[in-house]
């Protein structure tokens, strides 16, 4: 089984001293990647050892190859090795005079390449990177894992105790013919909620419709709900159904149920009570079977004692109350979420799907999330659309969530590093895989460079001459 906790990298190079030499460097790598503890690192002389060493063990991460070798070259290891394991990074080493045969294998697939003689902290640097990116596969495979066995109730996601102890609950109402009375903040899912319930309920098969109460103007509120017959007012040049005869043998959703003017609400507690109304113009009684469901983000009980809402009518409507939590009390399930949203987002954008640093995650985990999972969709779909590469960091956050979690948790604000924005193009080529690497160190070194040098692994003058390189190119700014 593979080690969630680490792996190995393999290099393979037909010289000895060379081969050595590689694989000496990277026994530090583990010292350099927090989230690869227990790196090992083997070397072999030839393709086929090395591919008959990955058959046996499934979990090599990558591949440092030479290009050329007597034997079987780099191309074939590659392409036999993707066969295998198709995530294995690989990182082609190639002589000066062969950079266009490195070149053509990032057309076909490797990761990065480097030129010999093989700068440590280079290699250091560029492994590192790899192994962070294998990381953040297997974390997405542990998300979608989790998310399949913690939908626990329709399209719900979520794993914390609230979502369970909401889970039980509605499994519970589901199934009865009772009206509920669904509560929570604004953007926490109560439509969803309530779709969920009619669709585990045996109203399944029919009709779910939802009405938001505070979007209709009062003067034609009746007539949409309950229809209205030809000639009952000027325009009316045919009769017309509402939504409680559309909705019959369904589910009708009210929602910011709070909102009605105090006429309707007696006519909906009569349609509750009674299970009839009459249409706007109408002589006769119109009798339906509806469930009810509804909703609202305001103090009831408040609009009560305060005379805006019928009290007859609040206690006939919360004969089952559900409560749902905010985001903010279910920060576990943040990552599922946010998983969940990156999947769905890029399959409808058809593009690669996308995977969440640990540090942004930590951004989102922390943040308030005043407009609740509404607030997370939208974020996650805005980062869909415009993400370069194939992940999401700090850098790629708009810069009030980074402010609002540091306000929030009173850790310092990341530096302006983290804020740079990502240059555009389709895919993320090594160049800014390695640029992201170094911006995050720099942020989570609070812009220390020499903090920063020592946990990338690479020299101090190697971290200036990027940073400078990164500054002349508008990449980067002090």
């Amino acid at each position: 089984m593979t080690n969630p906790h680490g792996g190995q990298v393999l290099v393979v190079e037909d010289e000895e001293g060379n081969r050595n030499a590689m694989r000496r460097v990277l026994e530090t790598a583990r010292k350099q990647v927090q989230d690869f503890p227990e790196v090992r690192v083997y070397a072999f002389g030839n393709v086929d050892d090395a591919l008959e060493h990955i058959r046996r063990n499934d979990d090599v991460l990558v591949v440092v190859t030479d290009l050329r070798m007597p034997d079987k070259d780099g191309f074939c290891l590659m392409r036999e090795a993707r066969q295998i394991d198709p995530g294995i990074g690989i990182l082609m080493v190639t002589a000066y005079g062969s950079i266009d045969l490195a070149v053509d294998a990032m057309k076909q697939g490797a990761d990065d390449f480097l030129t010999k003689p093989v700068d440590p902290s280079e290699l250091r640097m560029r492994v590192s990177a790899i192994l962070e990116r294998r990381q953040l596969e297997r974390e997405v495979r542990e998300l979608r894992r989790r998310m399949g066995e913690f939908q626990g109730f329709g399209n719900l996601v979520g794993k914390s105790p609230e979502m369970q102890r909401l889970y039980r609950q509605l499994e519970m109402i589901a199934p009865t013919r009772s009206t509920v009375l669904i509560i929570g903040d604004s953007g926490t899912g109560k439509e969803l909620v309530a779709n969920a319930i009619h669709e585990n309920s045996p109203r399944r098969a029919e009709r779910f419709l939802p009405i938001n109460c505070g979007a209709i103007p009062a003067e034609i509120l009746e007539s949409e709900l309950f229809g209205h017959e030809r000639g009952s007012f000027t325009g009316a040049s045919a009769r017309k159904m509402g939504k409680f005869e559309v909705a019959d043998k369904g589910t009708l959703f009210l929602d910011e149920v709070s909102e009605l003017p105090l006429d309707m609400q007696v006519k909906l507690l009569r349609v509750l009570e009674e299970q009839e109304f009459m249409r706007v113009g109408g002589t006769e009684s119109v009798r339906v079977d509806v469930r009810i469901l509804a909703a609202t983000n305001s103090d009831l009980e408040r609009a009560v004692a305060e005379g805006r809402f019928r009290s007859d009518l609040y206690y006939r409507l919360k004969v089952l109350t559900v409560r749902l939590p905010s985001l903010r009390e279910r920060k576990e399930d943040i990552p599922l979420l946010t998983q969940y949203f990156l999947d769905r987002f890029c399959a409808e954008n058809e593009r690669p799907t996308l995977a969440m640093t640990s540090a942004a995650m930590r951004i989102l985990v922390e943040n308030p999330w005043e407009g609740n999972v509404r607030e997370l969709r939208n974020l996650l779909e805005s980062l869909v659309v415009f993400a370069a590469g194939d992940t999401v960091d700090v850098a790629d956050l708009p810069r009030e969530y980074v402010e609002r979690t540091s306000a929030a948790t009173g850790a310092p604000v990341p530096s302006a590093a983290a804020a740079i924005p990502e240059p555009e193009g389709a895919v993320a080529s090594m160049e800014e895989i390695e640029r992201r690497a170094i911006l995050r160190a720099l942020t989570e070194t609070g812009g220390n460079r020499t903090q920063a040098a020592d946990r990338l692994g690479i020299g101090l003058r190697t971290l200036q001459r990027k940073l400078k390189e990164y500054r002349a190119r508008g990449l980067y700014q002090d």
